[in-house]
């Protein structure tokens, strides 16, 4: 095969990676409006060491800024009557019960992943009004995937708009999760 050949293949696989890329990972909507409202109390939460060290709580809060390189941005929400964690842009993120509190990876794989997409942060999560402990695990990609006291978090990707929980109770194992990071199984109203 010729140079030129060479590198027309290449370029012909480059196109489609890059779509896809673009497909993985965030899922905010970009909204500023919420369907509850939010509060603004800054937390100065302990990280559980588990790879973001003693920088939670810093880092920006503006919704733009939520998944920059300082780290995404965790803020509560009442949600149907209950105050929940939210990301910097309001939409909801969940507990999987089949992931094991201190474990090393997410349970949620495969399929799983595309449906409930890991809430990854590059540095340590800006946090306001969470009081659980934040740490991370690495994703099989190599992200870091938020955990709050040691369960990975996640989004839901039927969510399409901010304030939006429409993942609570899904197969009775995918929960809202409270400011200190208990496990909210009542429905909202």
């Amino acid at each position: 095969m010729n140079k030129r050949a060479a590198l027309w293949m290449a370029a012909a696989w480059a196109v489609p990676a890059l779509a896809l890329a673009g497909c993985g990972g965030s899922t905010g909507s970009g909204s500023s409006s919420s369907g509850g409202s939010t509060s603004s109390t800054t937390s100065a939460a302990a990280s559980d060491n588990m790879g973001y060290g003693a920088g939670a709580g810093s880092g920006s809060s503006s919704a733009s800024a939520s998944k920059s390189s300082q780290g995404e941005t965790l803020k509560t929400a009442t949600i149907g009557g209950q105050t929940i964690v939210v990301d910097g842009e309001g939409k909801v993120v969940y507990y999987y019960t089949r992931d094991n509190a201190g474990a090393t990876s997410s349970a949620c794989t495969g399929g799983c992943a595309t449906l409930w997409p890991a809430v990854v942060s590059p540095g340590a999560p800006t946090l306001q009004g969470v009081t659980a402990k934040v740490g991370s695990i690495k994703t099989s990609d190599g992200k870091d995937q938020v955990t709050l006291n040691g369960m990975p978090i996640y989004y839901y990707q039927k969510d399409s708009a901010p304030g939006q929980a429409t993942g609570q109770g899904v197969a009775s194992v995918w929960y809202v999760i409270g400011a200190d990071g208990k496990m909210i199984t009542a429905s909202l109203k």
